[in-house]
């Protein structure tokens, strides 16, 4: 008997647990607008954890994001213009998955500008050290380096 409370035990113990952020109070009646509600808080970034989408965020802004996601969706919004309404209120910042504008052109694309850069680099550099040629001691250096080497 205490065998089988043990692995009880140890089984709940390492069963994971999801910390659920969302609050019952938040959660719609329509299921396929709080389906869509969690896809975009899952898309937004909790401006106070930083690290943790709004969705499995407890903070009180990532609450009050939330509530607003939903709002918006209760009126009528598309999920563009539920994204575009909280970015025009908090920025690109917090779009989880920044979106290509040119103001983010240099983070898509300045790796691969580095990476062709250093491709490029490299090519040249292993041409000019092929290219380059090595002269022969002269009898004079020859010998001093002979008598520099005999020396030791």
């Amino acid at each position: 008997m205490t065998v089988q409370r043990l692995l009880i035990l140890l089984a709940l113990l390492f069963t994971p647990v999801h910390a659920l952020a969302v609050n019952p109070d938040e959660v719609l009646a329509d299921p396929a607008l709080e389906q869509r509600a969690r896809a975009l808080s899952k898309e937004l970034r909790c401006m106070v954890c930083q690290n943790q989408s709004i969705d499995d965020s407890n903070a009180e802004l990532a609450r009050d994001l939330r509530l607003v996601v939903r709002e918006r969706l209760v009126d009528g919004d598309s999920d563009e213009e539920v994204l575009d309404y909280v970015v025009s209120r908090y920025g690109e910042f917090v779009l989880l998955r920044p979106r290509l504008s040119a103001a983010t052109l240099a983070l898509w694309g300045g790796p691969a500008v580095v990476g062709v850069l250093g491709i490029i680099a490299t090519f040249v550099y292993t041409r000019r050290r092929a290219n380059a040629r090595v002269e022969k001691l002269t009898p004079e250096e020859e010998a001093r380096l002979g008598r520099l080497l005999e020396g030791d």
